[in-house]
This record gives C-alpha cells, sequence and structure tokens, in this order.
C-alpha cells in the first residue's frame, strides 16, 4: 500500500501544479508530488476581514481565533486539499503562514488565499501563482472536527467534509 505521503503529494499536485517525481525507500515511481516539500505555481489570492462576504465574522479564522498577520500570517484554503494546521512558507518571502480559515470560493481550486488587515493590502497582493514550502502538514482529523458541526449550513463545508472522507486512513 502506497504510504500516506505519497498519497497526500499526490492528492495535493493533481491538476495544475507543476510536479516533480517523488520516491521512498519502497516506491520510486514518477507521481504528481512535491519536490522538497515545495509545491510550485500555487494561485494564491488576498482577503480581508472588512469584504462583504467576511465581514460577518469579523477578525476571526473558522477555528475561533482571531486572524493573524505578523511573523505568523493566516491562509485560508479548502480544507480537504490543505488540513487546518498546515504551515508553509511563499518563496522569497520571510512570513510563515497557518491555515485556519476557508472560503466557499477557494473549495476545489486548490487556491490559497491570504489574510491581509485592509482593503489596500489586498489589493497590492491581487493573484498571484507562488512556489510554497510546506513546514507542517495539518489534521484532515481536525478539519473534520470543525466542519462536521457546521454541515448543512453551506455546500462547501459538506463538499470538503465529503472530500476528507474519501481520503484512505493512515497506516498504523
Amino acid at each position: 500500500m502506497p504510504n500516506l505521503r505519497l498519497i497526500l503529494l499526490a492528492a495535493l499536485c493533481a491538476g495544475s501544479v507543476a510536479c516533480e517525481s517523488a520516491s521512498s525507500s519502497q516506491h520510486s515511481r514518477k507521481v504528481t508530488s512535491i519536490d522538497r516539500g515545495v509545491i510550485r505555481d500555487v494561485k494564491t489570492t488576498a482577503y480581508t476581514h472588512t469584504e462583504s462576504d467576511h465581514v460577518v465574522y469579523g477578525a476571526k479564522s473558522a477555528v475561533g481565533s482571531n486572524l493573524k498577520y505578523g511573523d505568523v500570517r493566516s491562509a485560508a484554503a479548502d480544507w480537504s486539499v490543505y488540513p487546518v494546521g498546515t504551515s508553509f512558507k511563499i518563496e522569497g518571502q520571510p512570513y510563515t503562514y497557518e491555515v485556519d480559515d476557508y472560503g466557499s470560493a477557494l473549495v476545489g481550486t486548490k487556491t490559497i488565499d491570504l489574510y491581509t488587515p485592509t482593503k489596500s493590502t489586498m489589493n497590492d497582493w491581487g493573484a498571484r501563482k507562488v512556489n510554497i514550502q510546506v513546514l507542517h502538514w495539518g489534521s484532515f482529523s481536525d478539519s473534520l472536527a470543525t466542519l462536521k458541526p457546521r454541515e448543512g449550513k453551506k455546500p462547501h463545508i459538506h463538499t470538503m467534509i465529503s472530500e476528507i472522507e474519501r481520503k484512505p486512513l493512515p497506516e498504523g
């Protein structure tokens, strides 16, 4: 059975992400995977808490914490692709981003939305393709724990839950 790392790497890179080969001691095959933890050409956008679709939540993330904008910054993503708690750096930037939010427009897109505190910083970022280095993979279990009580409230939540539940369970 392929190891969980290869399965996650293949799932993350499916689609338009440029990928390299991956190998393990048991497997050596061409897969759509991450080269040394770097995922290439990830589409990113920016958001702020004052946008009309976020204003109801204020400056809070989906996990209930304050949105962060310092050395560690909040990011929103499809949690079936980048589970809650995933941390990464964008090539050429000193900041660490942590996935603690999600958005309906992100589900199924593999896009990461970066939190900014103002509309001007949001507009300055625009949409960019970047290379990211994953520092730590978050938890699908933690993602489900947050999403399950919200199931039925919005279709995108159901979609993320369904996608996470389709993933193979870790060995062991």
